[in-house]
């Protein structure tokens, strides 16, 4: 990684990219092979996702569902590890669809290597969407 951004530096970006609806931004910062997973994913959504082309697929509607506002209390902690972040923060905005509060804690695990995301484990809470699911449903489920 010598003249890519380091994977904190490179996170701090992916979420300014995702306030400001850029998903096609986001997307950029992602490696061609990499693999996104999501490990309390409920029925219905994508538990893992590979490529970026699947990625990219799946976050397309995403500004169309839920409209992120703030990036409230972003902690980023590196590990021993120099290409692996542990980032910890609490999305706020509203859910498209009905209009709710969305706020929903977040840590993900993030690697990068030469610049570009290539494994991202998201640990969100869908239990923690206001109202039902169907209305924060941002990806074709077919």
């Amino acid at each position: 990684m010598s003249d890519a951004q380091g994977p904190a530096e490179l996170y701090r970006q992916s979420l300014g990219l995702l306030l400001d609806k850029d998903i096609d931004g986001w997307t950029a910062l992602i490696a061609d092979e990499a693999v996104f997973e999501f490990p309390y994913a409920p029925a219905g959504f994508p538990a893992r996702l590979d490529g970026k082309d699947a990625v990219a697929a799946y976050m397309r509607g995403y500004p169309d569902a839920i409209d992120l506002r703030e990036v409230v209390g972003l902690r980023i902690h590196e590990l021993r590890d120099p290409g692996t972040v542990v980032a910890e923060w609490r999305g706020v905005g509203r859910i498209v669809a009905t209009g709710a509060a969305y706020e929903m804690p977040y840590v993900a695990v993030v690697t990068v290597e030469d610049g570009l995301i290539t494994r991202y484990r998201d640990y969100w809470n869908p239990l923690a969407i206001p109202g039902s699911l169907s209305d924060a449903v941002f990806f074709d489920a077919a």
